[in-house]
């Protein structure tokens, strides 16, 4: 069997290549004695994802939130914890893959050994400094000038 060509300019030698990030099993065995925090966080320049590696200690609180633009994977690598959502509380441990879509409101507290957990977003655009002129052209175009 032959593959044909799909009429793309780029080369074979051009294509990004996948790439082994960390060992989250390495990482969850360092973060029992880690303060609460990102412990990884991707930043593989061109990325469209984000991702992080948190860790919540004992009682460790991410505060009620809503998150307007974003839905989140929330992957719980070790410990539990709650996650508080409009609905109620729901338990979270090892191994649960939650869906936190975007304009939902949540919050997560860590269970008394703490929580390690894995999200991923798409990625937000960077804040982008523009010369004075671009404003007045922003301006120019809203006001139908």
């Amino acid at each position: 069997m032959t593959v044909e060509d799909s009429g793309s300019s780029g080369t074979a030698a051009d294509a990004p290549l996948p790439r082994l990030l960390c060992d989250t099993a390495e990482l969850v065995a360092l973060s029992d004695d880690a303060p609460g925090g990102a412990l990884w966080k991707l930043a593989e320049p061109g990325r469209q994802l984000d991702a992080n590696v948190v860790r919540l200690p004992a009682g460790g609180r991410v505060d009620t939130h809503t998150e307007p633009d974003l839905d989140v994977l929330l992957l719980v690598l070790d410990g539990a914890a709650r996650l508080d959502s409009a609905d109620g509380g729901h338990p979270l441990r090892a191994g649960v893959l939650t869906w936190l879509p975007h304009g939902s409101t949540r919050a997560v507290l860590a269970g008394p050994d703490g929580v390690t957990y894995l999200t991923v977003h798409s990625r937000r655009p960077g804040m982008r400094i523009q010369p004075p002129e671009a404003a007045d052209r922003l301006r120019r175009s809203l006001d139908g000038g």
